[in-house]
């Protein structure tokens, strides 16, 4: 069998019926190339080998997982990438689609590269610690609505699917998790960069107890501050309102 390494905050999914429930959710869109992440055990893998006409690859940092999948699912032979995710190449040319139960140490890291992947993820279905997930996922005056909520949501639309009990994996988390799938917006908003827009996000929640006019007083004209908007916090403002608004920065 194999063990569990804490380091790299490991819990393995146990409930085949929230693994059946990640795949039928994957499945809501045609995709012809899959990347899981973290398969771990394999308890989502052995449903993923089963898909057919897919191009089917796995991330595995770990090298005891890695020993394990190939001997346990002999498929997956030539088709798991032995690295961290975060520091993986594209694994494949044009669209594919990502899956997996996330570790949770890394979990808000991934979502970034997958927002820098974001040209050719067609789909992602993901579990995260519940918290993230619901940053992912909430709306503007939301009090989890955030730089991840904003960014996120610039770029794909996020869908909050379902609860995962504790009692789903070995050994028991001490948080709830969710899953949630995104794939991507037909009408991203218009930004001066993706940098400026980047940078006034992560100012603007820096200080986000602060009014706007406060908290982002750096990046603007005294008198583009005199706006109304600015009086608002960060967290009252929609994607739409803050890619606007980056074009009025310095």
């Amino acid at each position: 069998m194999y063990t569990l390494k804490k380091s790299l905050g490991q819990h393995f999914l146990k409930d085949e019926n929230i693994c059946r429930k990640i795949v039928s959710a994957l499945q809501q869109g045609p995709f012809s190339q899959l990347l899981e992440v973290g398969p771990g055990g394999g308890a989502l893998t052995k449903y993923l080998l089963q898909l057919e006409n897919v191009d089917f690859k796995a991330v595995e940092l770990d090298e005891e997982k890695v020993s394990f999948l190939t001997a346990t699912y002999p498929a997956i032979k030539d088709r798991i990438i032995h690295q961290s995710f975060l520091d993986i190449e594209k694994p494949f040319a044009g669209n594919f689609t990502i899956v997996g139960n996330f570790p949770y140490n890394i979990s808000t890291q991934i979502l970034f590269k997958i927002l820098e992947w974001k040209e050719d993820v067609e789909c992602m279905v993901g579990m995260f610690q519940k918290e993230v997930a619901q940053r992912a996922a909430a709306p503007e005056g939301n009090k989890v609505y955030g730089v991840l909520s904003v960014l996120v949501q610039a770029f794909f639309e996020v869908e909050y699917l379902f609860d995962v009990s504790e009692q789903s994996f070995n050994p028991p988390p001490k948080v709830k998790s969710g899953v949630i799938r995104m794939v991507p917006r037909k009408d991203v908003p218009s930004m001066r960069s993706e940098k400026d827009f980047f940078l006034l996000v992560k100012t603007a929640f820096n200080q986000r107890r602060k009014t706007l006019r406060n908290a982002v007083r750096s990046l603007f004209d005294a008198n583009i501050l005199e706006d109304e908007l600015f009086g608002k916090r960060a967290e009252q403002l929609s994607v739409e309102q803050f890619a606007a608004l980056s074009f009025k920065m310095k």
